[in-house]
């Protein structure tokens, strides 16, 4: 859950990030069981979050759980913030021609969160899935952008990571992690050793504006089964031009007047 010092806005997102990171309607007393705040404060913070209909109450069942007008506000920002709309047309075109799993990712304070995925045509049970957080350092789109932030960001951003051991060869320090970042700024995108899942391999690279702003990540990801790394790198450019294209359209779309100017050359 978010720490916050934000008072009772920042409290309440709190709460509302506790409901719906069950996953499944839940009742008041398992809420309390893992609340930061006294039954009285989250009672009320309950209520508040339900009359504004950020979360929604059942009666029969007594349990809680996101409400419509919080859908609502995440359909919205899910076009107007996420890649995904962007995306979409470049992510068809890439899976298409080589059938893989394909990710697109954003940074969600330090940690990636998918944004969109297609399947590879003979799909395989992972981790990684649409709207879910996924630990930054030991994936391969997790890396792509760690390793293009400014170096302030970056290092913020390390300061961050967990460094659980998931795999035999998940990076367990921040010396290690940002040794890997530098390989990977060198060569310009980065790999997914069997680090977050066993049998689980990836390529990455980063979406940037053409001022080196991270927008976001793409990944192709197979298994150990049906490729291995060296096969993988030989998609390095299918996947940095589909990047690419996206950042360039993304760039246009978050910045309409910016990108007017670049065509007439005002």
């Amino acid at each position: 859950m978010t720490q916050t010092g934000d008072g009772t806005v920042g409290k309440a997102l709190d709460v509302l990030e506790q409901v719906a990171a069950f996953g499944r309607p839940v009742r008041f007393g398992e809420v309390l069981d893992g609340a930061r705040y006294p039954k009285a404060t989250l009672y009320r913070l309950i209520q508040t979050l339900t009359s504004q209909g950020m979360l929604s109450y059942d009666p029969d069942r007594q349990t809680y759980a996101p409400g419509v007008r919080l859908v609502r506000l995440a359909h919205a920002a899910w076009a107007q913030s996420s890649l995904a709309p962007v995306a979409r047309p470049y992510l068809d075109r890439l899976s298409a021609e080589i059938g893989e799993t394909i990710h697109l990712a954003q940074l969600d304070s330090a940690q990636v969160l998918y944004v969109d995925k297609r399947n590879a045509a003979s799909p395989v049970e992972m981790f990684a899935q649409t709207g879910k957080i996924g630990p930054a350092y030991c994936t391969g789109v997790g890396k792509a952008m760690l390793a293009f932030l400014d170096e302030a960001a970056c290092e913020r951003a390390i300061g961050q990571q967990s460094f659980h051991r998931f795999t035999g060869n998940t990076l367990t320090a921040a010396a290690d992690l940002r040794a890997e970042l530098t390989a990977i700024r060198a060569r310009g995108y980065a790999f997914d050793r069997e680090e977050h899942e066993a049998g689980i391999i990836c390529i990455a690279a980063p979406i940037l504006t053409d001022t080196a702003r991270v927008l976001g990540g793409l990944s192709i990801t197979s298994t150990t089964t049906r490729h291995d790394l060296q096969s993988l790198e030989r998609l390095a450019p299918k996947l940095r031009e589909t990047a690419n294209r996206i950042a360039a359209d993304a760039t246009a779309w978050r910045f309409p007047d910016l990108a007017i100017t670049k065509r007439t050359g005002t």
